[in-house]
């Protein structure tokens, strides 16, 4: 998984008071958790635009004047009604011990189903899971190429040895159901009919041939 470097200073004095001088100067409190004690440091707030204004999922390396921390993003704050980053938590990631994280799920390919006047419902546009560091995706790709009206896909088509989906098999990622004007045609029937109508276009101009000679 890509990793977004954010470049930060250890905070010396930490509650509302210090805090609100830091985002009047353009700066974000955050908090790291996960290892011995929390660690409280501050980062510039155009920092976080590649982790957070993103529909992907990042883990974070924390550098802290030559001191880097492998994180990933717990939570985050923003102000209600201007929208900026009041508060961010990180958690510090270990090689050897699990993480939960929300990976993106993206969709493949044309559903034939769609083409036929299905409606594609996307169920799950981000699943939980649990693994170690190394073993975290970047996204999980959904093949919808061979979905028909009807059709659906589960997470169970999606498990993994490398990693633990936090939902049950049967939780729907995408489905395709119908719609009132949909065609309900197979594609081994359709390929049929396109090769017929082909055939007697051919058999038409042969006959149009013969009869003008």
């Amino acid at each position: 998984m890509k990793s977004i470097t954010i470049k930060g200073s250890e905070r010396e004095s930490v509650g509302k008071k210090a805090s609100k001088a830091l985002r009047n100067a353009g700066k974000v409190p955050c908090v790291l958790y996960g290892g011995d004690k929390p660690l409280h440091f501050t980062a510039d707030e155009l920092s976080f635009k590649e982790i957070v204004y993103t529909p992907n999922a990042h883990t974070a390396v924390i550098d802290l004047g030559g001191k880097k921390l492998n994180a990933v993003l717990q939570d985050i704050q923003f102000h209600p009604v201007t929208d900026k980053i009041l508060h961010v938590d990180f958690y510090q990631l270990f090689s050897d011990k699990l993480v939960t994280m929300n990976i993106p799920v993206n969709l493949v390919g044309n559903s034939p189903g769609v083409r036929n006047g299905g409606r594609l419902l996307w169920r799950k546009r981000k699943l939980a899971i649990k693994a170690l560091p190394d073993n975290l995706p970047d996204f999980f790709n959904v093949d919808i190429s061979t979905l028909k009206i009807g059709g659906y896909i589960t997470v169970a088509s999606l498990l993994n040895d490398d990693f633990t989906i936090l939902h049950p098999d049967s939780t729907l990622v995408v489905q395709v159901k119908s719609a009132r004007n949909a065609v309900l045609i197979d594609e081994d029937e359709e390929e049929g009919a396109e090769g017929a109508e082909a055939a007697e276009g051919a058999e038409a101009a042969e006959a149009s041939t013969e009869a003008k000679e």
